[in-house]
């Protein structure tokens, strides 16, 4: 599918054929929006441009160098979006084009962002002359909603906080949630770092525009502070899970004292029955009291045991 902004007699028009590209120049068109094109589709694009579209595979590399490129005619851009779900994030590629004043898109999935601008495009049409400034738009937009990931982030690393503050039970799943936010905050910020490279280099490019170079430079102050808060919120994920091993150690560790404190007791009585198990002759044999004689002395060494322990604070 592919939607056409263009300008007619100072007023932003929309189109969703590509039939509208033989009625209009490049001058004219603002931007080129497709969503999942087909090959029909991205072919009168690449003609009406001038220019070769990026294919998927293109778009989904990692290299810096593949990230962002211009020549003396273009400006191509490729960035991911995040798309939260409900436990874990994924990352969408897009493609941008900066073809003089006309803005091309690639996407494959529907995003916040595009509807937003879109909207406001159709509602105020002067806040976007150029599809530099429609750019800008959708990465203000997007830095907007990454902000408000961030911080539904940091009200669950809270609440996680909470729980281990007033004693609950922690064990297995507790840690499997905090592994999850821990990668659910090493996805966002690689997105916003991604967000920055593009920023940075785009004020760097002589084809950016003066009328949007400030507004680039806020929004590259705004993802600077976006990913200190990424970084703070990791080491507080990572100091939390620290805290939750250790508590799990310390319940460990009593338990394993309670098994140590038993056998140390009933090492005394078990080595006084086991002489008096011996078939030999022993002091204390043989009359009607030796049964609870020698009982008495185990009970007596237990007593002395517990009474030593509790002196040297063992129990």
């Amino acid at each position: 599918m592919v939607q056409i902004f263009y300008n007619s007699n100072g007023q932003i028009l929309t189109a969703e054929s590509t039939d509208i590209l033989k009625q209009i120049t490049a001058r004219d068109a603002l931007w080129l929006d497709l969503f999942d094109p087909d090959g029909d589709e991205k072919r009168e694009v690449e003609e009406f441009l001038g220019v070769n579209l990026q294919s998927r595979a293109q778009a989904e590399e990692i290299e810096s160098s593949s990230r962002y490129f211009e020549t003396a005619k273009y400006i191509s851009i490729n960035t991911d979006f995040l798309i939260p779900g409900p436990e874990n994030y994924s990352m969408e590629s897009v493609s941008f084009m900066l073809t003089g004043n006309t803005f091309t898109s690639i996407r494959q999935v529907p995003l916040r962002s595009f509807t937003d601008i879109q909207r406001r495009m159709v509602a105020n049409s002067k806040l976007y002359p150029t599809g530099f400034h429609i750019l800008c738009g959708i990465l203000e937009n997007r830095t907007d909603l990454d902000a408000d990931m961030i911080e539904l982030m940091s009200k669950e690393i809270a609440q996680y906080s909470r729980r281990v503050s007033l004693g609950e039970d922690v064990g297995d799943d507790f840690l499997i949630d905090i592994n999850q936010l821990q990668e659910n905050t090493m996805i966002v910020r690689e997105n916003i770092v991604d967000k920055q490279r593009m920023m940075s280099s785009l004020l760097k490019s002589d084809k950016t525009p003066k009328s949007v170079t400030a507004k680039f430079n806020i929004m590259l102050k705004d993802v600077n502070s976006l990913i200190n808060h990424t970084n703070f919120s990791f080491e507080r994920l990572e100091y939390l899970q620290n805290t939750v091993l250790g508590l799990i150690n310390l319940e460990q560790n009593k338990i394993m004292k309670i098994f140590t404190v038993v056998s140390l007791l009933l090492m005394p009585p078990t080595l006084v029955a086991s002489i008096y198990g011996m078939n030999i002759k022993l002091p204390l044999v043989g009359g009607n009291w030796d049964m609870l004689v020698t009982a008495a002395v185990m009970i007596l060494t237990v007593i002395v045991a517990i009474v030593i322990f509790r002196r040297r604070k063992m129990m």
